[in-house]
């Protein structure tokens, strides 16, 4: 049975969907069959696979709202094993539109748990707040990949993930847990970077990844290009330390 993880952090522009959608696909690349689900109303990972929202007809939104199959609004991407089911436009009103349903935090488990046995990983790339789209990703998830950028507000918006991902155990799905903490846009030249890593590691030891994302302008190029960093520039710094996080994902979670 396939692994369902959830990527995410409240505070915006940390590196989330970079590294949710670098990890797929990496997974796929590694010979793993992975669905990336887009729920985010923003909807970065569908255009940074090379599809525009606005003429998508097929989303996640016809799956939580429509009550449409996930098998039925999934797109098939550039790597082969590598899934997509995108966001577009309509995303953004059903944080509201889920509040009138029954059931309404557990809407994406009960479709996912319909495809779960057909891929090895499904990656949620969470909405940068913790609404009713998150508490779906978080009441469906294994568990969590944290991104989370070196710096001086990153631990503050840690800590109120933590309890978020608590309630949800207590309320919702008790067995998720934190798979990982990555930190993400580290530079080793700064000293705040460094601080920030250091306290990081101090607090969160057991679930702190050990290979870390640099600053990499050939990251930040990539989306634009509508690719993965494995497709746009392997070689880069970018793409080596995606890769090496994504082996020791995977060491991780298939050693349990």
């Amino acid at each position: 049975m396939g692994k369902i993880v959830s990527f995410s952090n409240q505070k915006g522009g940390v590196g989330k969907t970079t590294t949710c959608l670098n990890m797929a696909a990496y997974l796929a690349l590694s010979g793993k069959k992975v669905l990336l689900v887009d729920l985010d109303p923003q909807g970065n990972a569908t255009t940074g696979l090379g599809f525009r929202k606005a003429k998508l007809k097929k989303s996640v939104y016809n799956v939580l709202i429509e009550e449409e199959t996930v098998a039925d609004n999934v797109l098939a991407t550039e790597l082969e094993g590598l899934s997509l089911l995108p966001s577009n436009v309509d995303l953004a009103g059903a944080e509201v539109e889920l509040v009138y349903k029954k059931g309404r935090e557990r809407v994406l488990k009960t479709a996912l748990d319909k495809v779960k046995n057909s891929y090895d990983f499904i990656f949620i790339d969470c909405p940068p707040s913790l609404g009713l789209l998150t508490v779906n990703a978080l009441a469906s998830a294994d568990g969590v990949v944290i991104p989370i950028q070196s710096e001086y507000y990153a631990l503050e918006g840690l800590s109120q993930l933590m309890n978020s991902i608590s309630l949800v155990r207590t309320h919702l799905n008790k067995d998720i847990r934190v798979f990982g903490i990555v930190i993400t846009m580290y530079d080793g030249r700064s000293r705040a970077s460094k601080e920030i890593y250091a306290e990081i590691q101090r607090y969160f030891s057991k679930v702190l990844y050990e290979n870390v994302i640099p600053r990499n302008i050939r990251l930040s190029e990539a989306p634009s290009h509508g690719k993965p960093i494995l497709l746009h520039d392997p070689k880069c710094t970018g793409a080596r330390a995606y890769c090496a996080l994504t082996e020791e994902f995977l060491k991780k979670t298939e050693g349990e």
